[in-house]
């Protein structure tokens, strides 16, 4: 009986791997494609995560894909409406009756000789075991664990009487209304719960072990609203998603150039709307440089509000054990709780954890250097989407898909079946370096040992720059060197 055959599989059905298949349907369309998806429904995190008040942390006019212009009002946009999009985007693409829901990519090995990747996929419907061929992997898989997120080994955990969650599974019957709630962590999911949960709870505590840099920024666009309302909706969402990306790439760039000076403007943005708060030092001044860490999203100041109000506090201190009735700190400071929340990250994962191998010799990514930051050193017919961790996921996920597809039509118009990124005879001794560099957050620096290395010249470098990336990735020739085609043997 033979096996099942397809030219590409794309693996996740989220944010990024509905985009892929956009782009492969509109630029290679004598390509047949699959799109296996682990879990039930698309959407990826924006279907996964429930917790009060979910919301990007970018605006949507540079995390929506470039093809479909976001018309919703709200910049700053909440989950719902995001996922909204996403099945939009499946939708009208006819982009559903690809996936198989439920079939998850365990293992992948690829043979030289038949120029095809052999799939070995666990249908969690039924737990049979089903293997699939093609000739290109697309890895569209995210980048942390769904099953879990990270959750550090506190002391007394089991102890706590009250309720214990994990915002990446959220009860859906969670009452918290005139509770005592303790958040643990300050990053973007924290910052985001803080405002969303005071609106009903007794009182809630953000506690943090540092302080996190905010930035606060409308969550409406006018001048993109005003565009809207003057040009046609194509024109109105290039413009804004042009004039944003620049905004984005001027921050990042006086954070690099003069990270004193974006200092002092942040914190005398959150000063502001604290008002007189008289733990500034203690609780707002990171002890980090700007963008060592990503940036927390703040729309409309909501967070900032919710403290200056007496709705919400932070405690900046070490845990030293859950008590029965809360969280014993280093200080001896004692935090009552009827819920305590455990924002403490994710647990990233490296292309899904599927494991690979080629001709039969198992891969070891972290031995391989990254080519143009979405292909392997050595491992053939295979690209993956990792976002930006200074600008929007999206804007990566369309180069990344793009240059896929230009790959693609590549090989078919000179008869290649294969091409396998390989280090030029003057770079075998080059040196690896961190996948990515000077970048400080704890959910990257648990696992950075399994990310691949990059080099210290293109197209090895992984350089977290748009401009940059639109022209090696976007405009870059396809034959440079390092880039090997082969035939079928």
């Amino acid at each position: 009986m033979s096996t099942e055959y397809v030219d590409v599989v794309i693996v996740g059905a989220g944010l990024s791997g509905i985009g892929a298949a956009w782009h492969l349907q509109d630029k290679c369309p004598d390509r047949s494609y699959l799109i296996l998806e682990e879990r039930d429904t698309l959407g990826g995190t924006w279907d996964l995560f429930r917790y009060p008040g979910i919301r990007s942390d970018s605006d949507m006019y540079t995390l929506g894909y470039n093809f479909k212009p976001w018309k919703e009002g709200k910049a700053i946009a909440d989950g719902p409406s995001i996922l909204k999009y996403i099945r939009e985007t499946a939708s009208e693409g006819d982009i559903e009756r690809h996936i198989r829901y439920q079939h998850a990519l365990l293992s992948a090995n690829w043979s030289s000789e038949d120029a095809t990747w052999s799939l070995d996929i666990r249908n969690n419907a039924s737990g049979e075991a089903v293997t699939l061929r093609c000739n290109f992997l697309l890895m569209c898989a995210g980048y942390y664990n769904y099953e879990q997120g990270y959750l550090p080994e506190f002391k007394g955990y089991d102890r706590f009487k009250g309720e214990i969650v994990h915002p990446q599974h959220w009860p859906e019957d969670l009452d918290y209304s005139d509770k005592k709630v303790v958040i643990v962590g300050s990053g973007a999911t924290a910052v985001t719960l803080v405002p969303e949960m005071a609106k009903d709870a007794a009182h809630v505590v953000m506690l943090q072990r540092s302080p996190t840099y905010m930035g606060s920024a409308p969550d409406t666009d006018w001048l993109a609203r005003l565009l809207n309302w003057l040009l046609p909706d194509k024109t109105a969402y290039a413009i804004t998603r042009w004039k944003n990306i620049q905004y984005q790439r001027y921050i990042y760039w006086q954070s690099q150039a003069t990270p004193k000076f974006i200092r002092r403007k942040l914190l005398r943005m959150a000063r502001k709307d604290l008002g007189n708060y008289e733990h500034f030092e203690e609780h707002f001044v990171p002890r980090y440089g700007v963008w060592d860490q990503r940036l927390c999203l703040v729309p409309n100041g909501d967070f900032f509000h919710a403290v200056r109000d007496g709705h919400a506090s932070i405690v900046t201190d070490t845990i030293d054990e859950f008590t029965e009735n809360g969280i014993s700190l280093e200080s001896g400071e004692q935090l009552e709780a009827d819920i305590i929340v455990t924002a403490t990250g994710l647990d990233l994962r490296v292309l899904g954890d599927v494991e690979l191998s080629v001709d039969d010799e198992p891969v070891d990514v972290s031995k391989t250097f990254s080519y143009k930051s979405m292909m392997f050193s050595g491992v053939p017919n295979l690209v993956s989407t990792f976002g930006y961790i200074n600008a929007s996921w999206t804007l990566k996920s369309d180069l990344t898909a793009e240059y896929a597809c230009r790959l693609l039509n590549h090989m078919t118009e000179t008869g290649m079946r294969q091409c396998t990124p390989r280090l030029r005879e003057h770079e075998q001794d080059m040196a690896g370096v961190d996948w990515i560099d000077g970048f400080s957050s704890g959910y990257i620096q648990r696992k950075m040992h399994r990310l691949p290395k990059q080099g210290t010249v293109s197209p090895w470098r992984n350089a977290q720059n748009y401009a940059l990336d639109r022209k090696v990735i976007g405009k870059g020739p396809i034959e440079d060197g390092c880039l090997r085609f082969t035939r079928k043997k």
